[in-house]
C-alpha cells in the first residue's frame, strides 16, 4: 500500500509540473512516513542531504559540466566540424557525415548532450542548409549526433548511473567507447540510406586537395589533448575518473585561454556549471530519499521473487525493461528515468545473471532515443530554439535515426561482447 501511494504521489507531482528534485523528495519523505512513522522519516530526511553528495566521486559531475561549457565557448567544436568537412564533405551527404563525426568528437570531450546539440546546431545546420540540404535531414542528424555525449566518455549520464548503481565509473565510461563508435557508424549509414533515396537532400560540398586535408589536421591537437586528458588516462589507470575530470576541466580552461576566451566568458561558463551542478545535487538528494523509501518497502526483492515464481524467461524480462525505457523516454529526461528505475532494475538484472555494464549501456542508448521522441524530446527543443526551426520538422528528421538506433540496440543485445570486451581489458 505504501509503495503504491509513494509512486502515485510522485507521478501526480511530476504531472502537475513540480521540479523532479522536489517531487522525489516529497514523495520519498511521505513514503518513509507511511512505512516507519515520523521518527524514521525525520531521521532519514535530516541525514540524506549530506550523505548523498559528500563523496569525492561526485566531483566528476561539476568538473565534466565545466569542461563541456569551456569546450563550447572555445570554438573547438567548430574546428572539429571544419576538419571533418574537409575530409568527407565532398561525398554525397558529406556535411551530414561531418556532423556525425563532430558529434562523436564532441562527445569524447564533453559529457553534456544538450551542450553538444546546441553547439552542433549553431555550427553545422546553417552550413548544411546553405549548401542545399533538406532542413529535416540536417536537423535529424544534429539531434542524434548530440546524443553521443551520453555514451562516449566523459558522459555525465553514465557517471550518475554508475554512482547510483554502485558500479565502477571507470569501467562503465570505457564501455561506452565501442558502442559510441557503432552509433556514429549507424548515423553515417542512415544518412547514406536517406541520400540514396533522395540524392537532392544532401548535395556534395566543396572538394579539397590532399594537401589541404593534411594541413587541416593541425587543428586536431586540441581535441586529441582533451581526449587524452580524460579517456586515455582513465583507461590506462594513470588517474581515477575523479582526477581525470579535474584534469579535463583544467585542460579545457587552458585551451580556452590560449584561444582568446575572455575572463567574463570563463566566469559565465563556471556560473552555468555551478547552477547545473546544484540542480543535479538536489535531484540526487531527492533520489536518495526515494531510494531509501523503495528499500524499506523491499520493492526490488518483491519483484524478483514474483518473477522467479512466475518462471518468465529472462530474455522477455529484458525486452520488457527496454520497452519500459522507450516509453518513459517519451515523457521524462534520462536522469529522471535512471533515478526512478535503477533501484529496481539493477538488482533485477543482477538476479537474472546479466552483465550490469552491458545493461547500463543498453539503458543509455534507450535514453539517447528518449531525447528525440515526442512529447519531451529535449534535444529537439534545444535545436528548435537554437535555429528557429519548427519542432515538427526536427522530430520528423529524427525518425529514421530512432529506427536505426533500435536496430543497433538489437545487435548489441545479440552480441554483448561489443560492450563488455573493452572494459574487460582494464586492470
Amino acid at each position: 500500500m505504501a509503495l503504491a501511494a509513494g509512486f502515485i504521489l510522485l507521478v501526480v507531482l511530476m504531472v502537475v509540473g513540480m521540479p523532479v528534485a522536489i517531487a522525489l523528495s516529497i514523495s520519498g519523505a511521505v513514503g518513509l512516513y507511511l512505512v516507519g512513522g515520523v521518527d524514521l522519516a525525520a531521521g532519514i530526511v535530516a541525514a540524506t542531504p549530506l550523505g548523498s553528495v559528500n563523496g569525492f566521486e561526485w566531483v566528476m559531475l561539476p568538473m565534466f559540466i565545466l569542461m563541456a561549457n569551456l569546450v563550447m565557448i572555445s570554438g573547438i567544436g567548430q574546428d572539429m566540424f571544419d576538419i571533418a568537412k574537409i575530409w568527407v564533405g565532398r561525398i554525397p551527404g558529406g556535411l551530414a557525415h561531418a556532423t556525425a563525426i563532430t558529434g562523436a568528437g564532441f562527445g569524447a570531450i564533453s559529457g553534456s548532450s544538450t551542450a553538444a546539440a546546441a553547439t552542433l546546431a549553431s555550427t553545422t545546420i546553417p552550413g548544411m542548409i546553405k549548401q542545399g540540404y533538406n532542413p529535416q535531414l540536417a536537423a535529424g542528424v544534429v539531434a542524434i549526433s548530440g546524443t553521443l555525449s551520453m555514451l562516449i566518455p566523459p558522459s555525465g549520464a553514465m557517471v550518475i548511473y554508475a554512482l547510483l548503481a554502485d558500479m565502477s565509473v571507470a569501467h562503465l565510461l570505457i564501455a561506452g567507447v565501442i558502442p559510441g563508435l557503432l552509433v556514429t557508424l549507424t548515423i553515417v549509414l542512415t544518412v547514406l540510406f536517406l541520400i540514396w533515396r533522395h540524392p537532392e537532400h544532401g548535395p556534395s560540398a566543396e572538394s579539397y586537395s590532399w594537401g589541404e586535408k593534411i594541413r587541416s589536421l593541425r587543428k586536431a591537437w586540441t581535441f586529441m589533448l582533451l581526449f587524452a586528458a580524460v579517456t586515455v588516462v582513465i583507461y590506462t589507470g594513470v588517474a581515477t575518473p575523479t582526477e581525470a575530470s579535474a584534469l579535463g576541466a583544467l585542460t579545457a580552461l587552458a585551451l580556452s585561454v590560449l584561444r582568446g576566451v575572455t575572463f567574463k566568458q570563463v566566469l559565465n561558463a563556471a556560473r552555468s556549471a555551478v547552477e547545473t551542478s546544484c540542480m543535479l545535487a538536489l535531484i540526487i538528494v531527492g533520489a536518495h530519499l526515494f531510494v531509501y523509501f523503495l528499500t524499506m518497502t523491499q520493492a526490488a526483492q518483491g519483484l524478483i521473487g514474483f518473477l522467479a515464481e512466475a518462471g518468465i524467461d529472462r530474455f522477455w524480462i529484458l525486452l520488457f525493461v527496454l520497452l519500459m525505457y522507450l516509453v518513459l523516454g517519451c515523457f521524462m529526461d534520462l536522469i529522471a528515468m535512471l533515478i526512478l528505475t535503477i533501484p529496481i532494475v539493477v538488482p533485477l538484472m543482477d538476479s537474472l545473471g546479466y552483465d550490469l555494464i552491458w545493461v547500463a549501456i543498453l539503458t543509455i542508448i534507450m535514453g539517447e532515443i528518449g531525447v528525440l521522441t515526442p512529447p519531451l524530446g529535449m534535444n529537439v527543443y534545444v535545436i528548435s530554439s537554437t535555429t528557429g526551426m519548427k519542432l515538427g520538422d526536427v522530430f520528423r528528421g529524427s525518425v529514421p535515426h530512432v529506427i536505426a538506433h533500435l536496430i543497433l540496440l538489437a545487435v548489441l543485445v545479440a552480441f554483448p561482447a561489443l560492450v563488455t570486451w573493452l572494459p574487460s581489458t582494464m586492470d
